[in-house]
């Protein structure tokens, strides 16, 4: 008889990104059919220390019912086109982008990479197929300020201030979506008779009762982790990043430049992270302390940001963050699903937290269970699909390192040359002798498509054997040529008509976004 329950609420334990953005996506579909709770304590700081999402949070917002303007006023965000990898080969002027636009040709299967080969030596992939690159190198913004808001010139995600952004999903899903908040401590978790959740019990609110719980409670886990027991699986052995070391730092002056991209810096024992809001820089510096501690990684950090022309922090004053890099064993069990750090973090290399949270949400949403029978399918299929993706990201951000041929310390030979997972071995042979193409990976809605692949393959100067020239999509030189020229026109056109990111972002606090 319980199977054939109506699934009629919802309690999400736990606030921040997490808790606030599943609130967002299931309530802007579901918040008529039902209640959609949020318990989160007075007491719990927000881990974020500035956060780099991807394109698809322009969905999300606009999904969730948040203006374009209003979000880039309120959380203190910019622009982001893609990432800058620094430093991550032996040379010391060495460095790549990974453009959120695809590569020319790409969506129509023309392999622009071997073509590319012929003249790498006179032009970088990401400038060869990617006129995004080239607005990156100036600072230039993805779009005009006569552009709709989310439009515009390229694909683009933005940079923003984690705290602020937890703070305007709270105001819009209490005021605007029916989300009830209720602040307050989850002390204890009770079960049913048949294993499920039935309520968690609060310090000053007495029992919350619900149908579907979904733990945002970050590392702590308190009811997938706690309370179910539902195993980490720590993927340290591959990706040996466990710690971080950050800090807030003003820019040099109130209208310095704001970079269109992360910049993520190589170190000795890990990489630092550099991204630039319209008030502050927010840095950090991610490592494996089985390499390096935290004193040692505070300094680096300081010597950095004194390298950028800026005043480093008094070393006392930089957090110091510790991490477990991995993801549970299932992420949905009996009633309840983790979505966030309570499912999985591995490091902050190329901004999967937060996208991660947005597919977990979306799916949710999109296969939301009427009945507890229901439930059962649902959660089985929402395991294997996870657990994929969390496989798939290990491969990418192994990927970067897997191809570093830095040697200047035990850190970089042991991260490029141990515990490489078998995919990732499998697929590099694989591209030995074809670049990445669609249907190399096992489904359309990978997190990385083989388009991510060619940026770092390529940008970290990946020596195929031979190619040749595929079969299928055969063009001619004359059309390739006119694709790269294309680019560079694209390029050339922008960086005349673009504004830069700061003269946006100040265009924007005077006169908003359209949204009409």
């Amino acid at each position: 008889m319980a199977h054939s329950k109506q699934i009629k609420s919802v309690l999400i334990v736990g606030g921040g990104s997490a808790g606030w953005l599943t609130a967002g996506i299931l309530a802007a579909t579901h918040r008529h059919e039902i209640e959609i709770t949020l318990v989160e304590s007075a007491n719990i700081a927000i881990i974020g220390v500035g956060e780099g999402t991807w394109p698809t949070m322009r969905q999300t917002l606009e999904k969730i019912g948040i203006a374009e303007g209003e979000f880039i006023q309120k959380c203190d965000a910019s622009f982001k086109q893609g990432s800058e990898f620094i430093n991550w080969g032996c040379a010391q002027s060495h460095s790549y982008y990974h453009p959120f636009s695809l590569p020319v040709g790409f969506e129509q299967g023309i392999d622009m990479v071997t073509p590319w080969l012929d003249v790498k030596d006179k032009v970088d992939f990401a400038h060869a197929v990617s006129a995004q690159a080239y607005w990156c190198d100036e600072n230039k913004a993805p779009r005009l300020p006569s552009d709709m808001q989310f439009a515009g010139k390229a694909n683009y995600g933005y940079h923003l201030n984690a705290d602020k952004f937890a703070k305007l999903l709270k105001e819009h899903c209490t005021e605007r979506l029916d989300v009830k908040l209720v602040v307050d401590d989850v002390c204890e978790v009770l079960a049913d008779s048949e294993g499920d959740i039935l309520a968690v019990k609060t310090t000053e609110h007495g029992q919350l009762v619900a149908d579907l719980f979904i733990d945002c409670t970050g590392s702590k886990s308190l009811l997938l982790g706690e309370h179910f027991g539902i195993p980490w699986l720590s993927q340290k052995h591959v990706l040996k990043n466990d710690s971080a070391v950050a800090a807030q730092v003003s820019h040099s002056e109130a209208h310095a430049n704001i970079a269109s991209c992360t910049k993520s810096t190589a170190q000795p024992f890990g990489w630092i992270w550099d991204i630039a809001l319209p008030t502050r820089r927010g840095i950090g510096y991610t490592f494996a302390c089985d390499y390096c501690d935290f004193e040692e990684a505070k300094q680096q950090l300081a010597n950095y940001i004194t390298e950028q022309g800026l005043a480093a922090p008094a070393l006392d004053s930089i957090r110091e963050i510790k991490f477990n890099p991995g993801f549970r064993e299932k992420f949905w069990h009996n009633n309840c699903v983790a979505i966030g750090m309570s499912a999985g973090f591995l490091e902050p290399l190329e901004a999967s937290a937060l996208v991660m949270i947005e597919l977990s949400a979306q799916y949710l949403s999109e296969n939301f269970p009427k009945t507890r029978c229901m439930m059962n399918v649902v959660a089985n299929r929402f395991n294997a699909k996870f657990s994929y993706r969390w496989q798939r990201i290990i491969d990418f951000l192994k990927l970067h390192y897997v191809l570093s041929n830095r040697e200047d310390t035990l850190y970089w030979q042991t991260m490029r040359a141990e515990h490489i997972p078998q995919s990732l071995q499998e697929l590099l042979l694989l591209w030995q002798y074809q670049p990445p193409k669609h249907g190399d990976l096992d489904y359309i809605d990978e997190v990385f498509s083989p388009a991510s692949y060619q940026y770092v393959l390529y940008g970290m100067g990946f020596s195929p054997a031979q190619y040749q020239r595929a079969s299928a999509n055969v063009i001619t030189q004359q059309e390739i040529n006119t694709l790269f020229k294309q680019v560079t026109q694209n390029a050339k056109r922008g960086l005349g008509t673009l504004p830069t990111n700061r003269d946006l972002l100040t265009n924007i606090a005077k006169f908003g976004i359209s949204t009409i």
